[in-house]
């Protein structure tokens, strides 16, 4: 098996009062169309991982989340066929503004425990057991 790059994305489990998770439809033109992820994206060189959640939360959904605010949940470490993903998982309860989708995505606030009822791609399954300890 040939090396693969490795490539960090951040990801945010952000959860409102009702203890729901939102999750966003990756749109039509993007690899892995039609799925359910959680808000974040790659990190760009140079950037720290919450420094890039921060810049991404407010690229895709137009809030403002404060460096506190995000808590190290888990992560996941998955071996796409291109590209090896590590994708850290942070908690965030509190935001300024409006969650808005500034990408065209379809969004969904879903409890932890109908994650699942979502497809998915593969290294975002593994966080879910995480986010219902935490939730349910």
């Amino acid at each position: 098996m040939a090396d693969l790059k490795l490539t960090l994305v951040v990801a945010c489990a952000l959860v409102d009062a009702d203890k729901r998770v939102l999750i966003a439809q990756r749109p039509e033109g993007k690899t892995l169309a039609g799925l359910w992820e959680f808000p974040g994206g790659k990190c760009e060189p140079g950037e720290r991982p919450e420094q890039s959640l921060i810049r991404e939360l407010h690229e895709e959904l137009g809030i403002t989340v404060a460096e506190p605010c995000l808590a190290p949940l888990t992560f996941a470490s998955y071996g796409y066929e291109t590209f090896h993903l590590l994708m850290p998982l942070f908690i965030c309860r509190r935001w300024d503004g409006q969650v808005t989708p500034r990408e065209g995505q379809a969004l969904a606030w879903v409890r932890a425990n109908k994650l699942r009822d979502y497809p998915m791609p593969p290294a975002d399954i593994p966080l879910i057991p995480h986010l219902i300890d935490l939730l349910m």
